[in-house]
């Protein structure tokens, strides 16, 4: 898995990070079991503080995604590992309404925006 840092976006480069780890797993470029680079590891190939690689790996963590082993490292958990699965689905809605009101105000309609929604979920899947 290719991980593509911007250094002068606007988004935290451990979000970055976080993002597209988790992106990789929905695509099938990282599977449960896998273990990610070690923190020292990692943040050399990209070029990071290792502070930024371990911050992202504990918000993994705090998500449930992965589950850091010490001396082992990290590692992708299955779905079926995944704890508390109720309380992430209510993260997740709280986290996309603001984001839904505010594509409402600036005038999308309903349809526009289940367009849109489907078709990352697409591009996320690689379903055509």
């Amino acid at each position: 898995m290719i991980i593509q840092i911007e250094p002068n976006s606007d988004i935290p480069i451990y979000t970055q990070l976080t993002n597209q780890i988790i992106e990789g797993i929905v695509r099938g470029k990282i599977r449960p079991g896998d273990s990610l680079p070690s923190v020292r590891a990692f943040a050399a190939d990209l070029g990071v503080n290792m502070h930024t690689v371990n911050k992202s790996y504990h918000e993994l963590e705090k998500k449930g995604i992965i589950r850091i082993v010490p001396k082992s490292g990290a590692i992708i958990r299955s779905t079926e590992e995944m704890d508390n699965q109720e309380i992430q689905f209510k993260r997740i809605e709280s986290e996309l309404k603001p984001m839904l009101a505010e594509a409402l105000v600036l005038g999308m309609e309903k349809v526009q925006i289940q367009e849109l929604i489907l078709s990352i979920v697409q591009d996320l899947k690689n379903e055509v």
